[in-house]
């Protein structure tokens, strides 16, 4: 083979390998599962979810989806009606550190992401925390990876499915969910 060749196909290789190497140190944030229970895969699809509202707590900006199930239940007057929301009922918090835009200065936008919230409705798995589970992952943006919440987390996490039990406990007779549908 002419030298040329050789060194075409040589490039070749290396390019590939580097991009296989990138692409295998790249977190797939669907492995990650907090301790007894839910896994981030349970959730997959949540980005193209339905907003239900968005919320301010502390210095954070949060938006919060539901999946279809959810949706559903909300447009037929759960929680408000009394009726509890269906199994299956899911709900992502995307939380973020806010920034102020930079083509309008008088608007706060999303910034670096902190971390995602989720819930799950599954009477039987979770029957002993009002049939809701939980996870939080914490977001690390210099790293792009995420990480079950621990309990040096804020507010902090018991790092398992039962994490946001103790503070949704306050919205019982609302099924455990504080968030209401937004008017549109």
């Amino acid at each position: 083979m002419k030298i040329k060749s050789v060194q075409v196909i040589v490039i070749v290789v290396v390019s590939l390998s580097v991009l296989v190497a990138l692409a295998m140190a790249a977190q797939d944030k669907y492995t990650l599962k907090v301790p007894n229970g839910l896994a981030f895969s349970e959730f997959r699809g949540y980005e193209a979810w339905q907003v239900v509202s968005i919320s301010q707590d502390g210095k954070l900006i949060a938006a919060i989806l539901a999946n279809p199930v959810m949706i559903k239940a909300y447009l037929a007057g759960v929680p408000g009606n009394g009726k509890p929301f269906p199994d299956g009922a899911k709900l992502a918090k995307i939380h973020w550190n806010p920034k102020k835009m930079e083509t309008f200065a008088a608007t706060t936008v999303p910034g670096t992401q902190h971390d995602m919230d989720f819930m799950v409705k599954d009477s039987k798995r979770f029957a002993d925390s009002g049939g809701w589970g939980y996870a939080v992952f914490d977001y690390d943006a210099a790293s792009d990876t995420f990480t079950p919440g621990t309990l040096a987390g804020k507010p902090p996490q018991g790092n398992d499915a039962k994490c946001g039990f103790t503070c949704h406990t306050m919205v019982k007779t609302r099924d455990y969910v504080f968030t209401d549908y937004g008017h549109r």
